[in-house]
C-alpha cells in the first residue's frame, strides 16, 4: 500500500492556524514572526511552537473555535485527497498545527483522511492554558511516518511526503519521494521534486502511478 503524508499549514492549507488564533487576542504579528523563524530553521520548531502557544494564554475557547472554523484547504486540495483515497492510497496529515483546525477544514470540504497526527491546545475553565500537547512538539515527522507505515504494513519506499517548512525535513528526508510544496529555501534541497499548486501535485502523483 502507498502512504502519502501531507503537512497541513503551508501545504494542504494556506491558513496559518497560530496566526488565526493570534488575531483573536492581538498577537498575530508576533505569531507570524516566530513561525517564519522556525520555518527557515532559525529556531527549534518545538521552542517556536511553545512560544506561540504561550501568547494564547487565557484566550476563551469559543474564540479559539471561531479561529479553527476559519481554517480552509487550499484550492484543489480536497480533490487531491479524494482522488488518492479513491485510488486506495493511505492518506495521512502530519502537522505541528492543531487537530481541531484540520478537522474543521476537512469537514468544510466534505473529505476525510485515514490519519491525523497533530497537536492540541489544552483548555481549563473555558480558556486556553497557553500550553500545547501532542506527538509533534518534540516528536518529529519521520517518527510519525515510521509508525504509520508499520501500522498499515507499507514499505518506506512506498511513501510520499509533501511539505514546505523546516519541520517537514525529517519526513521529506526518509520518504520514498519527497515533494516540496512551494518550499522554504532551507527545505528545497531535500526535495526530489517541487510543485507550486495542487494541480502540479496531482500531475506528479499521476506520473508516479499513485493515481489511476
Amino acid at each position: 500500500m502507498t502512504v502519502v503524508a501531507f503537512d497541513f499549514d503551508g501545504t494542504l492549507s494556506d491558513s496559518e492556524m497560530t496566526v488565526l488564533l493570534g488575531e483573536r487576542n492581538g498577537t498575530a504579528d508576533d505569531m507570524a514572526a516566530i513561525t517564519e523563524r522556525a520555518m527557515n530553521d532559525e529556531i527549534e520548531y518545538a521552542e517556536s511552537l511553545r512560544q506561540r502557544c504561550a501568547l494564547l494564554e487565557d484566550l476563551p475557547d469559543e474564540e479559539a473555535q471561531a479561529a479553527f472554523d476559519q481554517v480552509e484547504l487550499r484550492p484543489g486540495a480536497a480533490d487531491v485527497i479524494a482522488a488518492l483515497r479513491e485510488a486506495g492510497v493511505y492518506v495521512a496529515i502530519l502537522t505541528g498545527g492543531f487537530e481541531r483546525g484540520v478537522a474543521a477544514a476537512l469537514e468544510k470540504e466534505g473529505v476525510e483522511v485515514d490519519a491525523i497526527v497533530a497537536n492540541r491546545l489544552p483548555v481549563a475553565e473555558g480558556k486556553l492554558t497557553g500550553t500545547v500537547e501532542g506527538p509533534l512538539i518534540e516528536g518529529t515527522k519521520d517518527d510519525a511516518l515510521e509508525v504509520l507505515t508499520a501500522v498499515v504494513g507499507a514499505d518506506r519506499t512506498d511513501t510520499i511526503a509533501v511539505g514546505d517548512g523546516a519541520n517537514d525535513l525529517p519526513m521529506l528526508q526518509v520518504a520514498g519521494l519527497a515533494v516540496g510544496f512551494d518550499p522554504k529555501p532551507a527545505v528545497a534541497p531535500a526535495c526530489d521534486t517541487i510543485v507550486e499548486t495542487m494541480a502540479d501535485l496531482q500531475e506528479v502523483l499521476e506520473g508516479e502511478d499513485v493515481l489511476d
